[in-house]
């Protein structure tokens, strides 16, 4: 979409604005900032603050930000509960319904790639895995998944990834349609890029990696072991929200099988990877997107 600045204190107030980056880039305090501008619901666009009892590891905005402005889909599901970008696309609906009818614009932030392609691209409307089909599928191998797929499907998605490699094992037990054919038949997105302001955030690699090794020792300080240790008797490593980066390394540390510094490299090599592949869904998803490279960023200006 070009290169030039865009001022969050001057986003058009009746568009939904999108905001995407990796972790650790800033992304929610530039929804807050648009929010107190202009207004606004701000409204969760990440797989993992979905969840209760991470709320610091997931870095989910804090009270002090969630009193300035009002922000919804964090923390609203158990730590256990199956949640799929359809039934995120489902929860977001009525803020877009209610913006449409005249209510408060959503500003939706996250760093789920995924969530985002559904909302502006469209997403096949696949029937829910039932809880048995999830459960074989908990059971084998990656190899045996990659085994069991059409080879249109096997060619389309990294087979390195083993919750995409599962997600296709799954519907295709469920529906015997394979997933390649039910995203063939998505139907129209929610909401198109040319309805909405979207924003995607495109740090420096040196930068973002300084800023989630300060973010862990925040985290550290603001209670992150202590989330784990309340977690920890009901503490299930197949459980969704287990999959939040750094869950199995404190719940590690705090069951004394590694100690702090291997702790802070594993969690700190195991965020910057992450980051890693959501700058990679940057520049192979968002093309149309306005890019924002960081961190040339003057008061409330970010230079696209």
């Amino acid at each position: 979409m070009g290169t030039r600045m865009i001022d969050l204190t001057k986003i058009d107030p009746d568009r939904p604005v999108l905001i995407y980056g990796p972790t650790a880039s800033g992304k929610s305090g530039a929804a807050l900032k648009i929010a107190q501008t202009s207004g606004g619901v701000i409204v969760n666009a990440d797989a993992l603050q979905c969840y209760a009892g991470w709320p610091v590891l997931t870095a989910q905005p804090p009270a002090a930000d969630l009193a300035a402005a009002p922000h919804r889909l964090y923390g609203h599901l158990p730590f256990d509960a199956p949640y799929s970008a359809g039934d995120w696309l489902r929860d977001v609906t009525p803020f877009l319904k209610a913006h449409a009818a005249g209510g408060p614009r959503p500003i939706i932030v996250g760093g789920t790639g995924l969530y985002f392609t559904a909302l502006t691209e469209g997403l096949a409307d696949i029937p829910p895995t039932p809880s048995a089909i999830r459960q074989k599928a908990d059971t084998l191998s990656l190899t045996e998944l990659i085994a069991a797929l059409d080879p249109a499907t096997a060619q389309g998605i990294d087979l390195r990834n083993r919750a995409r490699v599962q997600r296709a094992w799954e519907v295709q037990a469920t529906t015997g349609r394979s997933i390649r054919d039910w995203q063939n038949a998505t139907p129209p997105p929610l909401l198109g890029l040319d309805d909405c302001t979207p924003l995607a955030l495109s740090p420096d690699p040196d930068w973002l990696n300084a800023r989630i090794s300060e973010r862990f020792d925040v985290m550290i300080k603001t209670g992150a072991l202590d989330e784990a240790r309340a977690m920890l008797p009901c503490w299930d490593p197949t459980a969704p929200s287990s999959k939040a980066i750094g869950a199995a390394e404190m719940i590690a540390h705090v069951t004394g099988q590694i100690d702090a510094d291997s702790l802070k490299e594993a969690v700190i090599v195991a965020t910057r990877q992450y980051a890693k592949r959501q700058r990679t869904w940057l520049r192979s998803r968002m093309k149309r997107w306005h890019q924002i490279a960081l961190p040339d960023v003057a008061q409330n200006r970010l230079s696209t």
